[in-house]
């Protein structure tokens, strides 16, 4: 079983002001999202990352370098950061460079709080077609970096926060309807292993704390009984 390591953007200026940039261009990071990617790039120093997969938005991809910035000495050939319109922004149609205070004004606000599975955004995507499609993105590169670098493969995929909770939601076997429960903030990190009879969920939306065990890690795809050991402690220098 291959781990991905779900990212969220760092903070954006369209972010800090409030506003809903969806798939516009030129949305790059503040100042405090290159530090939180820098963070994230840190935690996962220590991780050896086969690929990198990210959305296509500005946004997306000076996170993931940031994030490879820190991968030196980890992997044995170098990675590249692989483009994929399948993890891009939600199309948010009319929506798309309002503000989020002007759109809580918005009959249809209220549905994508409580039936997002039934909205389809004036102009743009649906909720239920964001998911099929970036869902089956990550399924789809998980097994090839299985395939190719076996079991143990661990890699990053960046992208936003409506598409990872999305994917969160899926792999705990949530209804979308209920994926407004789950928080995914800025460059976050979520962790799931996709096992042959079952996704199995290890972290949703950290900001801190080790992932060397990450790097040695062998897994059954049985769930512990009880919950198991969990992981080693992490070393110390």
């Amino acid at each position: 079983m291959a781990t991905v390591i779900l990212i969220r953007h760092g903070r954006t200026t369209a972010n800090a002001s409030g506003l809903l940039a969806g798939r516009a261009a030129g949305v790059s990071l503040d100042q405090i999202g290159r530090d939180q990617a820098a963070k994230t790039g840190d935690r996962l120093a220590v991780v050896p990352v086969v690929g990198v997969v990210s959305s296509p938005l500005e946004r997306c991809q000076e996170t993931a370098q940031l994030i490879l910035d820190r991968q030196a000495g980890t992997t044995q050939a170098p990675v590249d950061i692989n483009l994929d319109a399948c993890l891009t922004e939600c199309d948010y149609g009319q929506w798309q460079g309002r503000t989020l205070s002007d759109l809580a004004s918005e009959d249809l606000w209220s549905v994508v709080q409580s039936q997002p599975s039934s909205v389809i955004f004036p102009g743009g995507e649906a909720m239920a077609a964001m998911q099929a499609r970036s869902v089956a993105a990550i399924r789809r590169h998980d097994a090839t970096f299985e395939a190719e670098y076996g079991p143990g493969a661990v890699w990053v995929a960046v992208s936003h926060g409506d598409i990872i909770k999305s994917i969160l939601a899926d792999a705990l076997g949530m209804h979308l309807d209920l994926f407004q429960r789950i928080n995914v903030g800025p460059a976050s990190v979520s962790i799931v292993r996709y096992g042959t009879s079952r996704p199995s969920v290890y972290s949703t939306n950290t900001d801190a704390g080790d992932l060397s065990w990450l790097a040695n890690s062998v897994h059954s795809d049985d769930a512990p009984v009880g919950g198991g050991a969990g992981h080693k402690a992490p070393r110390t220098p």
